[in-house]
């Protein structure tokens, strides 16, 4: 997005991050993670109170696939996988985390659940264990979708709503669902 941290707007008088992670938190998932890079202080302080885990990945400006690998190595070893939730999409709701954790269980969790709206793939979506070797040897601004389709697995969508597909990649974005940027 480039000048104010995105992660840092507020959203009804609060951080998006925390919003975001507070609604992980609300959820059936058995921990929650979060990954700092980009300012990480000012990250960890909007978090500061939570009984989350945080885990700092020094390496974020080499995209995507650093802060994925960050993640899935700080995940329980007895976790049946990890729930990948974006901090930038501010429509998503515990209710829909449940969802996605409800359809995971179902399959035994074997198969990648992924987020959807109105047909079209989108974000959270949650990962087996299986596929934990194969992200470890990722690199770039890549996540683990090519993984998904390489692998073979099954593949849950979950309608959750428009939640699904609003992240705030941009100031228009982030003012349209309601953000408002802090310095």
């Amino acid at each position: 997005m480039g000048g104010p941290n995105k992660l840092l707007a507020l959203f009804d008088g609060k951080p998006l991050v925390r919003r975001t992670a507070e609604r992980a938190l609300g959820s059936k998932a058995a921990g929650t993670i979060v990954v700092t890079g980009h300012q990480r202080e000012r990250v960890r302080s909007a978090l500061s109170g939570l009984d989350l885990t945080l885990a700092d990945n020094p390496d974020f400006a080499e995209g995507l696939a650093s802060s994925l690998k960050t993640g899935i190595a700080k995940v329980a070893p007895d976790a049946a996988g990890a729930m990948i939730v974006l901090g930038d999409m501010p429509g998503v709701s515990s209710k829909d985390l449940d969802s996605l954790i409800d359809a995971f269980r179902r399959s035994g969790g074997r198969a990648v659940v992924r987020a959807a709206h109105q047909g079209k793939r989108g974000n959270p979506v949650l990962l087996p264990r299986s596929l934990f070797p194969a992200i470890a040897h990722l690199e770039g601004d890549t996540g683990a979708r090519h993984l998904v389709e390489a692998e073979g697995l099954d593949v849950i969508d979950v309608e959750i709503g428009q939640g699904a597909a609003i992240d705030v990649d941009t100031r228009e974005a982030l003012e349209g669902a309601g953000g408002v940027l802090q310095d």
